[in-house]
């Protein structure tokens, strides 16, 4: 933390459905205190639209709350040291889903040292939350090989978010021809 400008903790709505989780604060995110803002950020945006999202509906953090000196990867202590907040954050938010966005995040999330890639495209289920890894949009920038993967999960998202929309009515619907 002695190197950081700003705590970058959290952002966004505060009854979302939808929370994404990344690693750390990058450059952009210390200086302005808010996560995702640059690159990856402006592609999360799209993303999000992908799924019929905006950053008004979900919530955003990351695992650390300070961006590591030179964005090294996280360190085993920040991660720990960062760690209540995080579990806090969640609690409060409560979402149905967590998307983890990258290793770091999914493997802190499912508590698994298994990697992205493998993890990636499927829902999986902790605790209350069903949580859907995915790559880091900055990694889909650099390796424009993994953005039909991206694209794909977030179609996913869409799904879910769609089919319980669906399921919602439906349950509606069916209540009000009992009162009838």
């Amino acid at each position: 933390y002695q190197s950081r400008h700003n705590i970058v903790f959290g952002v966004g709505n505060p009854r979302a459905r939808v929370m994404f989780i990344g690693e750390a604060p990058g450059r952009n995110e210390d200086l302005q205190g808010e996560p995702f803002v640059g690159a990856a950020g402006k592609y999360l945006n799209e993303l999000l639209a992908i799924a019929g999202l905006s950053r008004e509906d979900v919530y955003i953090a990351n695992v650390l709350k300070c961006r590591p000196p030179s964005n090294r990867d996280p360190r085993p202590e920040e991660i720990q040291a960062c760690t209540p907040f995080l579990r806090e954050q969640t609690r409060t938010i409560n979402p149905e889903y967590i998307v983890t966005l990258g290793n770091f995040s999914t493997k802190f999330i499912l508590q698994t040292n298994t990697g992205i890639t493998r993890l990636r495209g499927k829902i999986h289920v902790t605790g209350p939350f069903r949580v859907i890894p995915t790559f880091h949009p900055a990694a889909a920038i650099y390796d424009r090989s993994k953005i039909g993967a991206i694209e794909q999960d977030f179609d996913l998202i869409k799904l879910l978010l769609d089919t319980d929309a669906a399921r919602e009515k439906a349950g509606r619907d069916d209540e009000e021809a009992n009162h009838d």
